[in-house]
């Protein structure tokens, strides 16, 4: 079956698609970063392939804003592990290196604590032992042994498991062995805490789990491989932002003879016989294909995009009993005439409130917006003078927050300025005066990515990465609801994160068969 388009209602000024007939079609729902390295490969692979995005611009929560001259990158503000790319752009034949630019970043961030503690994340082991001798000794020896058993669990979890399909229930038993052996019934936290004593270096280890969406005191300690990926690879910026990165991919799509629709909603996916056969876009246009591949949230495509299907797996009440990860605010802003202010504040500063296990506890177990906070802070000015207008600076402050899946959900239209101003006064301490230099701002509630993003229940990363929402748990790479359609991006396997995303490509490109040409 070969690209068809039809045409259910005509729109005034509707751009329509046009796909090779020699080619095979692929139909892509979103332009996340999952979606467009699946477009990309399966690009490679002879497609011929139409991505389809709801926003204006491509990216998802990779994407940016700009205001008064200052351009915001929504998401993702770093690069781990820059081989995924490459490996990606190869399978593309094409060279990463001439089409982005990664800066390494040293140190990676800074962690600040209320007592005045700073403990700097550096690129060199030589840095990062002289940091623990100085501000945990007693913990050094432990925090030796932790290295050890974090690259145990990247070469098992990240280079292995998370590598391949995890679609057939055999394809996790014959992985059991390996969890047994590195203890992935453990949290994040409950394996620090058996390495290191010192409660502040405890949360310095351990917290990357909420990069992903996890509570690290529920999440497996698989995920304590991050600190592995850090060592190893280093952490980048990208160059004009991650928006910079998908923009790149998006040439690429383009380049092997793809099509981006930007400003489309998919309004369903269409069936023949139990398979996928394409899409219809909220303005009637029907897109036929040969595979659609879907980048969206596994809970909206499976409730929304496949609403009249009956499940047999991820039916929506399944879907509402997982564990979704916690929300976000995010508050960006840039302030005029400031960028010789706060030299102490680098590209990444993480400012922990007084509380850890507790603040966890309010936002994933209570579902409470407590008054305290603790601040990812991302200058990214610091490095890259173009995000704003010569002299000027560039931030924004993430804080962690309950998501929406309770009983009386946070009403943001009426707490947006209250939690501001409450992050303004924490910020305060590490930028003094900073609010009188603000001329640009936006902000993002667990609502807003519940509305711009189709997230279900606000959450910021998909569903929550525990040991049972994990690989085999986690819904599959290939759909078990209908034939020819497939899952990319954070709610699948391997999971949230840059270079996870990215991988669920490459394990989609395992599941799905090289087109055949030539005629139907």
């Amino acid at each position: 079956m070969y690209c068809q388009f039809n045409m259910t209602r005509l729109e005034p000024n509707l751009k329509i698609p046009v796909m090779s007939p020699a080619k095979p079609a692929a139909v892509v729902i979103g332009a996340g970063l999952g979606g467009l390295s699946a477009a990309m490969r399966l690009g490679s692979k002879g497609y011929s392939v139409t991505v389809v995005d709801r926003l204006d611009r491509v990216g998802g929560r990779g994407s940016s804003i700009s205001r008064n001259g200052f351009r915001f990158d929504l998401g993702p503000t770093i690069l781990t592990v820059p081989q995924v790319f490459e490996k990606l752009w190869q399978d593309c034949g094409r060279d990463f290196a001439a089409d982005v630019d990664l800066v390494p970043l040293d140190p990676f961030y800074e962690i600040r604590w209320q007592d005045g503690t700073r403990f700097q994340v550096r690129s060199s082991e030589k840095d990062m032992l002289a940091e623990v001798s100085k501000n945990f000794p007693e913990d050094l020896k432990g925090y030796n042994k932790f290295l050890g058993d974090c690259e145990k669990r990247y070469v098992f979890g990240f280079e292995s498991l998370g590598r391949k399909p995890m679609n057939k229930l055999w394809d996790l038993l014959k992985e059991l062995p390996g969890f047994i052996r590195l203890r992935a019934d453990r949290s994040v936290y409950a394996h620090v805490s058996t390495r290191v004593k010192d409660p502040k270096f405890r949360m310095a280890l351990s917290f990357h789990p909420l990069f992903i969406g996890g509570d690290p005191r529920n999440v497996t300690s698989m995920y304590i491989l991050v600190s592995h990926l850090e060592k190893a690879f280093g952490v980048h910026y990208v160059k004009g932002g991650v928006q910079a990165l998908a923009d790149a991919m998006a040439s690429v799509v383009k380049e092997q003879g793809g099509q981006v629709l930007l400003n489309s909603n998919v309004e369903t996916i269409t069936q023949n016989n139990q398979r996928a056969s394409g899409v219809i876009l909220e303005n009637g246009v029907h897109l036929n294909a040969e595979i659609v591949v879907s980048n969206a949230d596994p809970g909206w495509t499976y409730n929304k995009l496949l609403r009249r299907h009956k499940k047999k797996r991820w039916s929506e009440k399944r879907l509402k009993k997982s564990r979704w990860s916690m929300g976000l605010f995010v508050w960006y802003f840039g302030t005029r005439s400031t960028r010789d202010k706060w030299q102490d504040v680098g590209h990444h500063t993480i400012l922990n409130g007084p509380r850890y296990r507790g603040l966890l506890s309010d936002i994933f177990d209570k579902c409470f917006l407590a008054d305290d906070m603790s601040i990812y802070l991302h200058r990214p000015s610091i490095t890259d003078p173009s995000v704003a207008p010569k002299g000027d600076d560039c931030f924004y402050a993430l804080s962690p927050v309950p998501n929406l899946k309770t009983a009386t959900p946070i009403n943001w239209l009426q707490e947006v300025n209250s939690y501001k101003n409450r992050m303004r006064n924490v910020l305060e301490e590490t930028i003094p005066g900073f609010s009188a230099h603000i001329v640009a701002e936006h902000i993002l509630t667990p609502k807003d990515f519940e509305d711009r993003y189709l997230s279900p229940f606000g959450s910021g990363f998909s569903l929550e990465p525990r040991i049972f929402q994990s690989a085999w748990f986690r819904p599959h790479n290939i759909s078990e609801e209908i034939e020819n359609l497939y899952l990319v991006g954070a709610g699948t396997h391997p999971g949230a994160g840059i270079p996870s995303v990215v991988t669920s490509s490459e394990v989609l490109a395992q599941l799905v068969a090289d087109p055949v040409t030539g005629g139907s």
